[in-house]
Order: C-alpha cells, then sequence, then structure tokens
C-alpha cells in the first residue's frame, strides 16, 4: 500500500512491549519511524514507561495488545497512557489489537464483576481520549466507552486469506462454504461473506452450548456442507478445544476439507497440541490467524499461517490523523478484493 510520506510525517506511533512487531509494520506501511518509549521493570515488579521523545501538543497513537501475560501488559498500557497524558500530548489514541478482558462482558452468574467495563474506566481514567480495538469479543463493550470508540473488524483480512487459499490451492469455489462455530458467531460470518460472495457459496452455524468456561459441546450442523470445503471463521482460539470439536463435527457430517480462521492466536494450555493432532490425523488442512496477539516460537506449529493487520490499521491511522471517513477506507478494500473474486471466476470460465 502507497503513501505519500511527506503527509504522513505528522503521525507518531509508539508501540509498547506486547505489539512491537506489529507496530514495526504499521510504520513501515505508512513510511514513518516508530517513536521511541522505554519500559522498565524494578526488582519488584512494578512498571516505569517513559517517552524519549517530546509528545508536548501531539496527537499520538499507542499500540499494545492485552494478551498473555494479561494484568502485566494491561499496566504497562496505564502507565505508558499517564505518562503520555503528564508530558501534554494533545490526544492519546490507544490502540488494543487483542482487547483482553473482553469476554467478561456480563454477569454470566451471580456475584461475578464485568470485566471488560472496569477495563474501559480504567483506560479512560488514564487519560486515553479515544480506544480502538480489532475484533472485539463482543461489540456491546462499545457502550462501556464515554470516548470515542472504534473497532476495526478483520472481515477484508479473512475474506482476502480464504480467496487466497481457494486459489492457491485450485479449490473448486463451487464447493466452498463459510461456517460460524456458533450462532453468535453469525453476524461476523455475513461479513466476510460479503467480501468472498462468488467464491464461497452460502453459510452453515454449528449448534453448541458451553456447560463452562472454555468448554463447549457441539449439538448439531446446521446447513448442507457434505463434501464441501468448509471455511470456519471465529474471534479467537484461546485452549482450542471448542473450534476443533467443531472441526471433528463438520467432518463428521461429511465435510470434505476445514480450514480454520481466526482473528486473535491465544493458543493457551493445550491448543497447541490440539491444533498438531488435528492437522496430523487430517481433520483440519490449515489453521490461519492473525498477528493482534505476538505468538512466540514455543506456540507455533506446523499447519499454522499467520496473517498480518497491518494493512487494515495503517490505513484507518492515516484516515484518523487527515480527518478522512474510514468507511471509505473499507468500501475501498472492498471494491479491490471483489475485483480480485470477479478476475479469478472470468479467468476459470
Amino acid at each position: 500500500m502507497d503513501f505519500n510520506k511527506g503527509k504522513n510525517e505528522e503521525i507518531n506511533i509508539f508501540g509498547l512491549s506486547a505489539s512491537q512487531e506489529l507496530t514495526n509494520e504499521i510504520c513501515n506501511i505508512l513510511g514513518i519511524e516508530q517513536k521511541r518509549a522505554k519500559t522498565l521493570k524494578f526488582a519488584d515488579g512494578e512498571i516505569l514507561v517513559q517517552s524519549l521523545d517530546s509528545v508536548r501538543g501531539k496527537e499520538i497513537y499507542v499500540v499494545q495488545s492485552t494478551n498473555q501475560p494479561v494484568n502485566e501488559n494491561l499496566m504497562e498500557l496505564l502507565i505508558a497512557i499517564d505518562a503520555f497524558k503528564r508530558a501534554s500530548a494533545a490526544k492519546i489514541n490507544v490502540v488494543i489489537p487483542y482487547y483482553g478482558y473482553a469476554r467478561q462482558d456480563r454477569k454470566a452468574g451471580s456475584r461475578q464483576p464485568i470485566t471488560a467495563k472496569l477495563v474501559a474506566d480504567l483506560l479512560t481514567t488514564a487519560g486515553a481520549n479515544r480506544v480502538i480495538t480489532v475484533d472485539i469479543h463482543s461489540t456491546q463493550t462499545m457502550g462501556f466507552f464515554d470516548i470515542p470508540f472504534d473497532n476495526f473488524q478483520t472481515a477484508q483480512t479473512i475474506s482476502e486469506a480464504i480467496i487466497d487459499t481457494i486459489i492457491d490451492n485450485h479449490l473448486d469455489y463451487k464447493n466452498c462454504i463459510l461456517v460460524s462455530p456458533d450462532h453468535g458467531g453469525l453476524t461476523r460470518v455475513h461479513k466476510v461473506d460479503e467480501f468472498t460472495k462468488g467464491l464461497t457459496n452460502g453459510v452453515a452455524v454449528i449448534a453448541k452450548r458451553r456447560p463452562e468456561p472454555n468448554k463447549a459441546e457441539v449439538e448439531f450442523v446446521l446447513g448442507d456442507i457434505e463434501g464441501k470445503t468448509c471455511f470456519v471463521v471465529d474471534d479467537m482460539i484461546d485452549t482450542g478445544g471448542t473450534i476443533i470439536n467443531a472441526a471433528k463435527a463438520l467432518k463428521d457430517n461429511g465435510a470434505k476439507d476445514v480450514y480454520i480462521f481466526a482473528c486473535h492466536g491465544l493458543f493457551n494450555g493445550p491448543a497447541k497440541q490440539r491444533m498438531e493432532d488435528a492437522i496430523k490425523s487430517g481433520v483440519v488442512k490449515e489453521i490461519v490467524v492473525t498477528n493482534t496477539i505476538d505468538i512466540p516460537q514455543e506456540k507455533r506449529f506446523d499447519g499454522l499461517k499467520i496473517i498480518s493487520v497491518a494493512n487494515l490499521i495503517a490505513p484507518m491511522i492515516k484516515a484518523s490523523v487527515h480527518d478522512e471517513s474510514l468507511s471509505d477506507v473499507y468500501d475501498d478494500a472492498k471494491d479491490r478484493i471483489h475485483e480480485k473474486v470477479t478476475e479469478y471466476i472470468k479467468k476459470q470460465k
């Protein structure tokens, strides 16, 4: 993506410990250098964040995912916001590619907290003027903020990866179908369908129930998946049990092949082993996640593909800084992807 470097020099982006690689990618796309900040840890675990570049009177962007270690990364972000506020930054935009605690968005049982709201209050109190997330777990979290909130959706990123998978592997696109692993994910799948329509045909959904956290039981599959290549689209993979059970249910109901696409790859606990077993046994062909979370080498495995959201975030930041429409950025991406689909279908006829 080609940007005018001179026009972007006023963009000030800081990456904190959990999102250095992604921040560098964003800055490279914009043709700018990442601004400098350092994080120090005291012997007792206390964190100190200091900006090495002046932010006085400037609009800045701070990039930090609050994944594992969740509390440490969240605290570093809050301390950084406070540091920038006390350094007289004019506006602090907080970019949280993965928003930790987003799943605690309601009282699922008696005497439970709503921690997603608590984190929203902490960010606001620390001094954030605007919060940007990527595919947040529940859109109701937007209502927890009294400051502007944007949720960048990875539908275009995921859909382009699905399209590339179909093209690169010469799959019969007439027998490719999108699958939601649960009823709640249908909206996400429909958004992906807006981009892939033509190369994917229809949507299926898996009905499941959750007897307890990190555990799900498949009840039935709704949709015609027999003999078809299924692209399961989800927002995150945590321990992997739910998504692998979904893949097994698809195979048991006659699916030809199963590909899994998710925005956030947490891969906690037994996730890596489950993913490896599913790929080796042929239940899953490939697992694709984005780099909203910097996945360490020890959590990676054969059959894992990581795609970048930098091409989603960078133009959004550029549009925001120059007071341009974010909807136009989405529309431009949709037009480009639709053109790619149309050209491919023409060649197949």
